[in-house]
């Protein structure tokens, strides 16, 4: 879905994750739920803070496969590549830590160009395993046709009860 590139798009995106995981059969106080509303809420600001372009909208995409919800933010703004790895925040700072968080809440997320115009698809990943929420439902899984420009593994988050 195409949001404007402004809080309110960021908000709505993020709104419009969790309602979709509800429709999914994950509500809204699932692990599930939390955790991607959460990645979606970081990878949306950043593409309205970091990738707006006047007049241009950023667009959200949530798939879900067999193991995999995926998360991809596309922004039209090709200059502004987030780092492989997050800088470290500054402590005295009130912003600069949502790719820390979706490093440390995703199995895996990285940055692939936009195919046939320009601009980035941000994109996490979370997989379903044990311990986690199953799904219930499953989409069809997105096709995809371009390389990524990097990629990165983020170290499974310990089981908590």
């Amino acid at each position: 879905m195409c949001f404007t590139s402004t809080p309110r798009g960021a908000r709505l995106a993020r709104r419009l994750v969790s309602h979709r995981l509800n429709d999914w059969g994950h509500s809204y106080t699932t692990p599930v739920n939390g955790t991607l509303t959460l990645i979606t809420a970081e990878l949306s600001a950043n593409a309205v803070r970091h990738g707006h372009v006047p007049g241009r909208d950023f667009h959200v995409r949530l798939t879900l496969t067999k193991d995999t919800f995926r998360v991809e933010v596309t922004d039209t703004r090709t200059e502004k590549q987030p780092p492989p790895t997050p800088p470290a925040p500054d402590t005295e700072s009130e912003s600069g830590r949502g790719l820390h968080l979706v490093a440390a809440l995703a199995d895996d997320w990285g940055v692939t160009p936009r195919p046939a115009a320009p601009g980035k698809t941000v994109w996490a990943e979370w997989h379903v395993t044990a311990g986690r929420h199953p799904q219930t439902r499953t989409a069809a899984p997105h096709s995809a046709g371009s390389a990524s420009v990097y990629k990165t593994n983020a170290e499974p988050l310990p089981a908590t009860s």
